[in-house]
């Protein structure tokens, strides 16, 4: 087998494991569907931009929870736009704790909104992680002369 084919099993693979694990849903097929020749950096530009927003968003809330006087209204808006965010590009477990964060800092439960925050950094960087790497497949792909599979 050729290393092309070798790197689109894997790519494929790889990527299935994402939504058997939750990690992804539909919603990053549909960024990936937007892609073509007119714009190949598509789906790369967008999750770069969630990477960029969600660093200064848990920036934000860690500061926010750290205050003597926490200001859940401001935590309510990190959350709200974090759980924005990973809707859009279908990071389905960062959304899911921002839905269960929600909980935490209405009944302005201090240690609960600590105990969210760490979950959501914890998926966060892992499907950062995971994205990166698939990333990195598809510029082997690339590389090697072959194209992106498109799922779905």
């Amino acid at each position: 087998m050729d290393i092309v084919n070798q790197l689109q099993r894997q790519y494929v693979d790889f990527l299935s494991s994402l939504y058997r694990e939750g990690l992804l849903d539909d919603q990053f097929l549909q960024i990936q569907k937007l892609q073509d020749e007119s714009n190949p950096d598509f789906v790369n530009e967008v999750v770069t931009l969630f990477f960029e927003d969600s660093e200064k968003l848990l920036h934000n809330l860690a500061i926010a929870l750290d205050q003597q006087h926490v200001d859940y209204q401001k935590v309510d808006a990190c959350v709200h736009q974090f759980k924005g965010s990973s809707s859009s590009i279908g990071a389905q477990r960062v959304r899911n704790i921002c839905v269960s964060f929600r909980t935490c800092y209405d009944a302005k439960n201090l240690e609960g909104c600590l105990r969210c925050l760490q979950q959501v950094k914890d998926e966060y960087y892992l499907v950062k992680n995971k994205l990166q790497t698939l990333f990195r497949l598809e510029q082997q792909i690339v590389a090697a002369g072959g194209a992106i599979p498109i799922m779905g």
